[in-house]
């Protein structure tokens, strides 16, 4: 199998150690003076026309660790990167970004302030995700959209009806609009009214919602019409509780944004399996929740095949280009259906169906790797990587440095490192065995105290990698589905952007360049693991 993983449960890795030779097919050479060293050496580029054959020993060796999971790729590591990252784990972090405000300069050098609006279309872009002034952003979102405005405050957006769909919020530029929109310096009510305030960003409906006493808010939008099919929903925070910082964000927010993810594919079940539903407006409490869950699994084999899913896009950033670089709103919020076991087959039209496809949910790959490496191996895959995990040995084979590959963990749950990170960043978190040596595939088979530890590891590692500078973050989760007993665990993964890392050709064939070991980054998080007691559950 293509993995790291082997029986008894170790690491296996490929170490390219390069040396070789080159014919130079060069058929002219171009002398040119390229500029002046420091003391007026004229440098040119004779290095680059060698004579006759180019001879490469002892190049850097490339570490290739194939991903525990098959599907997610490759990982390359460049030992002389990740050796100096060793040797300084300050390395791995981000700078946070500078202030900046044209509103000031301007102010300084005499400028006329209505420049700022009347900057191209790329510069406005740019000012509106770097900006850390409020006026630069007032006069970016009064650019940007026609605000209803009292005492020169804004309470609302104007309006203009278009045909039959009718009023449309007057937004001159959408880019721009949702550029200012997400920039945390943008005044708390500039944001409730652009898009915070329940229908600003359109008809969705709220179908549910998550409130404790100190200002903890959350509501549950529908997304009717969307690619996910039979029930799309977004867990966002409410207008009340505005929360555009990770360490913003409380246990309780945490709480009540998993809290609507569980209520909801729970009641969604007990709909399918004729289950007593809780009443119209009722919000189940930690123990009405329990109680459903278990009816659910006294009562689930009808609902069988089911999947659930769950995302969470934090972060948000425009290029002056245009490029949309993350997600489109990063007030926290996170999104979640179910999805079913078959979808009708088509093919040569929309009419007449032809038999029943898998529906695709992520999780199906983790399952295809368990039976793989059953009948590959002979064995339990996660049982053979968690004792990975536990006897890892550093890639380098230094003694001297911390081995561990673990962030966090409690007697239910892991957050840990991947020996292949598809993130530079990534971070997984997976649930563990119980005393009777069961595993919990899916949040159908998470009782209270183990949804507990997953909201808590979820939010402490997003702390340490904001800790750490991380300002986009991807988190998936891959469940089991429904039913049956493989020995799948509920996994997460949770995918930092990082400046340096595009996206570009070699991510697309599932090859992933690194620069540091990954027992190196699992201490660098543990460095920024937040306090006992820092947010309670």
């Amino acid at each position: 199998m293509r993995t790291c993983i082997a029986p008894p449960g170790i690491f296996r890795y490929g170490i390219h150690k390069p040396s070789y030779s080159v014919a130079n097919l060069r058929r002219d050479t171009r002398l040119a003076e390229l500029g002046r060293g420091p003391d007026g050496t004229p440098l040119d580029n004779r290095r680059n026309f060698p004579e006759g054959e180019v001879k490469v020993d002892g190049a850097d060796w490339i570490f290739e660790i194939p991903n525990p999971l098959p599907f997610k790729g490759c990982t390359y590591i460049d030992k002389e990167w990740a050796d100096a990252s060793a040797a300084d784990l300050s390395r791995i972090r981000l700078p946070q970004p500078p202030e900046v405000s044209l509103s000031a300069l301007l102010r300084e050098r005499g400028g006329d302030a209505e420049l700022l609006a009347a900057l191209p279309r790329p510069l406005l872009l740019a000012l509106a995700t770097t900006s850390t002034d409020p006026d630069d952003l007032v006069i970016l979102a009064q650019r940007s959209c026609r605000l209803l405005l009292c005492d020169g405050r804004p309470v609302g957006l104007q309006y203009d009806l278009v045909g039959e769909r009718g009023p449309r919020p007057a937004i001159s530029d959408h880019a721009l609009y949702e550029a200012v929109a997400n920039n945390p310096h943008l005044p708390d009510d500039y944001k409730i009214a652009m898009v915070l305030r329940p229908g600003a960003q359109g008809g969705s409906e709220i179908v549910g919602e998550w409130q404790k006493p100190g200002g903890s808010h959350v509501y549950e939008y529908l997304r009717r019409n969307s690619y996910i099919a039979g029930g799309h929903y977004a867990a966002n925070m409410a207008e009340d509780a505005v929360r555009y910082r990770i360490n913003a964000l409380s246990g309780d927010d945490m709480r009540g944004l998993r809290h609507l993810y569980y209520q909801r594919s729970y009641v969604r079940l007990a709909a399918q399996l004729g289950l007593p539903l809780p009443p119209t407006g009722a919000i189940l409490n930690e123990e009405g929740l329990e109680q459903l869950r278990l009816a659910l699994v006294a009562a689930q084999a009808p609902a069988a095949g089911q999947a659930t899913l769950w995302g969470w896009n934090f972060g948000f950033d425009y290029a002056p280009s245009g490029y949309r670089l993350h997600a489109s709103h990063q007030q926290v919020h996170q999104q979640y259906a179910m999805v079913p076991a078959t979808v009708p087959c088509y093919h040569g039209g929309c009419e007449e169906i032809q038999g029943m496809l898998a529906a695709f949910a992520s999780g199906d790959m983790v399952a295809e790797v368990i039976a793989d490496y059953r009948k590959t191996c002979g064995g339990d895959f996660f049982a053979d990587y968690r004792r990975a995990i536990a006897g890892n040995s550093r890639l380098d084979g230094r003694r001297d440095l911390p081995a561990d590959l673990v962030v966090w963990k409690d007697e239910r749950v892991m957050l840990f490192v991947p020996k292949a990170q598809t993130s530079q960043w990534e971070l997984q978190l997976m649930t563990l065995p119980d005393g009777e040596g069961r595993v919990a595939g899916n949040i159908v088979e998470c009782d209270s105290a183990r949804r507990r530890s997953l909201d808590f590891a979820l939010l402490t590692a997003q702390r340490v990698l904001a800790g750490l500078g991380a300002a986009m973050v991807t988190s998936i989760e891959y469940g089991k589905r429904l039913g049956g007993d493989n020995g799948q665990p509920l996994l997460y993964a949770l995918l930092p952007r990082l400046p340096e890392s595009p996206g570009a050709f070699s991510e697309m064939q599932l090859r992933y360049i690194n620069g540091h070991y990954p027992e190196d980054f699992a201490t660098a998080c543990r460095a920024r693991l937040p306090e006992k007691g820092a947010y309670s559950f």
